[in-house]
């Protein structure tokens, strides 16, 4: 089979598979993205992921990953939500989870799927290799150099036929397919995405402080979230999707057609009440084959009781109260945080006492102390 043919087969095989978008670059065709990435670890920016640092001459260069890789077949399923997911933004007793995240975990999905449209490639007799956003490959500015998308000023990728809800996968092959041609910045002096963050990340266009995200601090981050950005986030409870779903590209965005990607009813809004009750089986069996099972049940609380002390109801302090005496010390500091935003301080003064009684882990008693010292509860 030729080239041509055989990436004719590869698009057709994508297509047949659930993928929306399908091209090829080289393994070359990325040649600065390391530097830019050296220069955010050099700042800090990447926060608690210290994976990002580990094998960064493979993330810039992915012939020092596989060096018998001849290109790269970047591939792009739509998630694309039938609703702007900032609606659930504000309810005061519901959380706000993540679009991607509300369907089937996507790595497992993808990851499958790759298997299949390159099985097209090993009937060839060519060696190939599949990454879902688990190695040490930068998707995004492969997925630019092969023409699906540019990565926008929220660092995230952009499509003209899909808007900002696109998944990525790769496969590497060591197949010599036709390149197709990278695809321009459109995002021109449009700064939508980045007006929308609420916590503030980009220090500027294109560059993306991981420590104020709210993605970060929600997902990533283990301890307890900084209690300068715990407002800000409001009833963000696993994930953001502000910045995206401000791109004006978003006007040409289609729901997503894969049904294992689609929302769950159950995580559409969820009650915050119900959620902060959930103990391991609980959590693991309400959020079985999706990606927020991946963080566990006490860093998810942890989002939970920071949400429910931003409701301003102070009813819903019946859902935290239980909280202080969780065996998890990250539940426990959120919830004294949570507890001083909801309840008078003559009302939280007892609670405070009896848990720093008996509380013998540092952090969560600097949570009471300073939420008793604390007058405006910030």
């Amino acid at each position: 089979m030729t080239p041509d043919a055989l990436k004719r087969r590869i698009v057709e095989r994508a297509r047949a598979y659930g993928f929306d978008a399908v091209a090829v670059t080289t393994p070359d065709a990325i040649p600065h993205a390391a530097a830019r990435l050296a220069e955010a670890l050099a700042k800090g920016w990447h926060g608690d992921m210290a994976w990002l640092e580990d094998r960064l001459e493979w993330r810039g260069d992915p012939r020092a990953l596989w060096p018998e890789a001849r290109s790269i077949v970047m591939l792009a399923m739509n998630y694309g939500p039938d609703r702007d997911p900032r609606d659930t933004l504000g309810l005061t007793d519901r959380g706000a989870i993540s679009v991607y995240a509300q369907g089937d975990d996507y790595h497992d999905l993808i990851k499958g799927r790759l298997k299949q449209v390159a099985a097209a490639l090993g009937a060839e007799g060519a060696g190939i290799k599949v990454f879902v956003d688990t190695a040490p490959v930068m998707e995004k500015p492969l997925a630019m150099a092969a023409g699906l998308g540019w990565q926008g000023k929220h660092t995230n990728m952009v499509s003209r036929a899909f808007g900002s809800w696109l998944f990525l996968g790769a496969i590497f092959t060591t197949a010599d397919l036709p390149p197709d041609e990278a695809a321009g910045d459109a995002c021109g002096s449009c700064r939508a995405c980045l007006d929308a963050c609420p916590t503030d990340a980009f220090p500027a266009p294109y560059q993306l402080d991981a420590r104020r995200c709210v993605s970060y601090l929600t997902i990533e981050h283990a301890g307890p979230i900084p209690r300068a950005l715990r407002a800000a986030i409001g009833n963000r409870i696993y994930g953001c999707d502000d910045c995206l779903a401000a791109c004006p590209w978003n006007k040409f965005a289609q729901a997503g057609r894969e049904t294992r990607l689609a929302a769950r009813d159950a995580l559409q809004a969820p009650e915050l009440a119900e959620l902060a009750a959930l103990d391991d089986a609980g959590f693991r069996a309400l959020f079985a084959k999706t990606a927020v099972k991946r963080i566990g049940r006490d860093r998810f609380v942890r989002n939970v009781a920071v949400a429910l002390g931003n409701s301003g109801d102070p009813a819903l302090s019946a859902a935290v109260s239980p909280l202080i005496d969780d065996a998890s010390p990250l539940v426990r500091g959120a919830a004294a945080w949570a507890l001083r935003r909801l309840l008078a301080p003559a009302t939280l003064a007892p609670l405070a006492e009896r848990a720093l009684a008996t509380e013998t882990d540092t952090d969560v008693r600097s949570e009471w102390t300073m939420a008793m010292n604390d007058g405006d509860g910030a």
